[in-house]
């Protein structure tokens, strides 16, 4: 993938785990299947002949585009994923993400205000977390998701450590 016109010259990422993947087939599963069948129920009335409009196409039709663009969603997660980076450097964390609307923020250790860890039952089965960014600009709140666990807490730690450190010298 090329990011070099977003990217800082030097930068060696760290990626988050490959697990990860599989937490967010769960979540797409979860909202797309649900969506699709509820977007199949006029198609199933109009079949059982319990009503008579949409025109049957109609009814088909919707639910299939739905289907094919959850579908072309559930294609890119392994790619969204494997665009999911941090680094730390010495005044800042960079966090990037995406692969069609891509992203660099960089969050200034003296701006945390804490760092929160966040874990769902999926993540939990697979020994993954969430790293939260809290700072004052709501809008400079960042998040790393599919973390490893133990990854998470030494992150965690690091840069609570650090962001301390930074207001200390403010």
């Amino acid at each position: 993938m090329h990011t070099g016109a977003i990217d800082p010259p030097g930068i060696t990422w760290q990626r988050v785990s490959p697990k990860y993947v599989t937490v967010r087939v769960v979540q797409w599963a979860l909202g797309n299947l649900a969506a699709v069948l509820v977007l199949s129920l006029p198609l199933v009335l109009v079949l059982a002949g319990a009503w008579a409009w949409p025109p049957l196409w109609v009814a088909a039709t919707v639910p299939a585009a739905m289907l094919v663009a959850a579908l072309w969603r559930l294609a890119l997660i392994p790619r969204q994923v494997r665009a999911i980076g941090y680094a730390e450097r010495d005044d800042d964390l960079l966090i990037r993400t995406g692969i069609f609307f891509q992203r660099t923020m960089a969050v200034p250790y003296g701006r945390m205000q804490y760092v929160d860890i966040g874990v769902g039952p999926v993540e939990r089965a697979l020994g993954l977390c969430t790293l939260k960014l809290h700072t004052a600009a709501p809008g400079t709140n960042a998040r790393i998701p599919g973390l490893p666990a133990a990854e998470g807490a030494r992150l965690r730690e690091q840069l609570a450590a650090r962001g301390e450190a930074r207001l200390a010298g403010l």
